[in-house]
C-alpha cells in the first residue's frame, strides 16, 4: 500500500514540518510505503497533488495542515469516482474537522498515530457549486471575518484571533436580505448569518450545532435573522452557554439535505467554505454522504461529555459570557 503525506510547511508555526520524518516513521509503521509533498504558494497546489496522488493509484493521502489546506486535499479528491482514504493531521488555528474526529490537535505525530487504530469512519463532503468543504459552508457579514484575520495574527495569537477580530468588526456587521430553500421550508428576509455543517464543531465551538451527526447525510442549518450588535452578543453568548442559542426566536435550526441560497437584492453574498472564499452566491448546496473513508478515533467520538477546550480557550469564552452579561444587567 502507498500513502502520500501533504503538508504544508507554515502551518501550526511550523510543528508539522519538524514532524514530517516522524509522521512518515508512522505510515510506516502502518503498512505503508510512505512520502511526502511540501505544499507551495502556488494556487490549488495541496488540491493538485491530491488529484495527482489519487489518480496515480495512492491507498491513503494524508492532509497535514490548517483548515484551508485539508479542504484544499478534499476538493482533489471529491471529484473523482475513485477516491482513496484519508488521514488528517491538523496544524492551524481551530481545526474544527479534528475537533469532530477526536484527532489530537497540538501534537502532529500523536494525530499521525490515529492511523494505526485502523478505525475508518464513512463521512459526509458538501457541494456548493462546483466546490467542495469538509464542514461548513456559510455567508454573511460576520463570516467575513475569517477572510480578515491575517495569517500572521492567527500565528501569535491562534483561536483569540477570531474573537479579538469579531469583536473589532462588530460595528460593521449588517444583515443582508437574503432567499434560502432547505427542506422543511423558505425563509426572505434579513439574515445576519447563515451556516451549514457537517460537523458538530464550528470555529473552534462545539455547541452551534449541538444535535450534530457524522455521515448522517445533513448539515445542520443555522440562521440568524437579521440582529443588531446587542442581539448579536446574546446569541454568541448563548451558543458558548450550552447550546441555547438555538430557542431563541432569532434563530432558525434545523436539518436539511439540501440549501439554496440567492440574494434578494444587488448586495453580494461570499460564500465561505472551510474558512475559504468558495465564490459567490447563488449557490446549490448539497451533501454527498458518506462520500470519503477518513481514518478517526472513533472510540472517543459516542463520548461527548469529552472537554476539548484548552485552558485558554474555556477562559476566554467564559469572560466573553461574563462580559455579554454584565451589559444585560
Amino acid at each position: 500500500m502507498k500513502a502520500r503525506l501533504i503538508y504544508n510547511p507554515t502551518s501550526g508555526n511550523e510543528t508539522i514540518l519538524k514532524s514530517v520524518a516522524d509522521i512518515l516513521d508512522v505510515l510506516e509503521e502502518a503498512g505503508y510505503e510512505a512520502s511526502a509533498f511540501r505544499t507551495t504558494p502556488e494556487p490549488n497546489s495541496a488540491q493538485n497533488e491530491a488529484q495527482r496522488a489519487a489518480l496515480a493509484g495512492f491507498d491513503l493521502v494524508v492532509a497535514a495542515g490548517g483548515d484551508g489546506t485539508l479542504n484544499e486535499v478534499v476538493n482533489g479528491l471529491a471529484p473523482l469516482d475513485k477516491r482513496p482514504q484519508m488521514a488528517i493531521i491538523p496544524g492551524g488555528t481551530t481545526n474544527d474537522y479534528a475537533r469532530a474526529l477526536k484527532i489530537p490537535r497540538n501534537d502532529p505525530v500523536a494525530a499521525a498515530r490515529v492511523i494505526l487504530k485502523k478505525q475508518l469512519l464513512p463521512m459526509d463532503i458538501g457541494q456548493a457549486g462546483e466546490h467542495y468543504f469538509m464542514n461548513i459552508a456559510g455567508g454573511g457579514s460576520i463570516s467575513e471575518l475569517t477572510y480578515e484575520v491575517p495569517s500572521e495574527y492567527k500565528s501569535v495569537l491562534g483561536y483569540l484571533a477570531y474573537l479579538v477580530k469579531g469583536a473589532e468588526m462588530l460595528p460593521r456587521i449588517k444583515p443582508m436580505n437574503m432567499h434560502l430553500e432547505y427542506d422543511d421550508g423558505v425563509y426572505d428576509g434579513d439574515v445576519t448569518l447563515f451556516l451549514s455543517g457537517l460537523t458538530n464543531s464550528v470555529g473552534g465551538f462545539e455547541q452551534v450545532a449541538p444535535d450534530s451527526e457524522l455521515g448522517d447525510g445533513k448539515i445542520s442549518l443555522l440562521i440568524v435573522k437579521g440582529a443588531n450588535i446587542a442581539e448579536m452578543l446574546v446569541l454568541i453568548a448563548k451558543a458558548l452557554n450550552g447550546g441555547k442559542h438555538v430557542d431563541d426566536p432569532k434563530i432558525i435550526y434545523t436539518k436539511t439535505k439540501h440549501l439554496f441560497v440567492k440574494p434578494n437584492d444587488d448586495n453580494r453574498i461570499m460564500i465561505n467554505l472551510d474558512g475559504e472564499y468558495g465564490g459567490d452566491a447563488p449557490v446549490e448546496i448539497k451533501v454527498l454522504r458518506h462520500h470519503l473513508q477518513m481514518f478517526a478515533d472513533i472510540d472517543a467520538i459516542p463520548d461527548r461529555s469529552i472537554n476539548t477546550e484548552t485552558a485558554d480557550e474555556k477562559q476566554a469564552e467564559e469572560q466573553f459570557v461574563n462580559g455579554v452579561n454584565s451589559l444585560n444587567e
